[in-house]
């Protein structure tokens, strides 16, 4: 039998209240003394465990995007395999969605989203999508890969699905990865 550590269950408590204040009050208006209050514990608990809002809100927005298996699909198939998994996931976690909108809304947020996909969706955009200098000729583009979750979280963080625009190309940046 394993017992809970009550230190657990509050650092848990203090998580769950986060990501809730997150959601509804978004970063800057979210405060430590309310996310103490809702998880029913004294502030200085919070700052015990997290140091300050920032480390509380790295804590809370520790995501994990659960990419689909990849490895049998070709090359092609991939982004549209990634866009359906991620549209999905949005659907249906609220976490997710509420870390994207502070990630739009705050300086600090956009960091810490752009750390989660990074580390998570990076290695799979590396593994798919050529650096731009070794691409054929004709399809290259000169949009830095740094950027290529921006446009679909923004979207996503800020509309339901079905208001997202259909994908199109933007003068001058040249033709999409050849896998998304």
């Amino acid at each position: 039998m394993t017992t809970v550590r009550r230190s657990d269950a509050t650092r848990a408590a203090i998580l769950e209240a986060a990501r809730e204040r997150f959601a509804s009050d978004g970063y800057e208006r979210a405060t430590i003394r309310a996310i103490a209050r809702d998880a029913g514990i004294d502030p200085s608990m919070v700052m015990r465990y997290y140091g300050n809002k920032e480390g509380l809100f790295a804590a809370a927005s520790d995501i994990e995007i659960g990419l689909p298996e990849l490895g049998a699909l070709p090359a092609r198939h991939i982004g549209a395999v990634l866009v359906t998994h991620f549209l999905e996931r949005w659907e249906r976690d609220e976490v997710l969605t509420a870390m994207l909108r502070v990630g739009v809304t705050n300086e600090a947020g956009a960091a810490r989203m752009q750390e989660v996909f990074a580390q998570q969706l990076g290695p799979v955009a590396r593994g798919v999508c050529p650096d731009p200098a070794d691409a054929p000729a004709g399809r290259r583009s000169p949009r830095p890969r740094s950027s290529a979750w921006r446009s679909p979280a923004t979207c996503c963080a800020c509309r339901p699905p079905s208001r997202c625009p259909p994908r199109r190309s933007s003068p001058g940046w040249g033709p999409p990865c050849s896998a998304i």
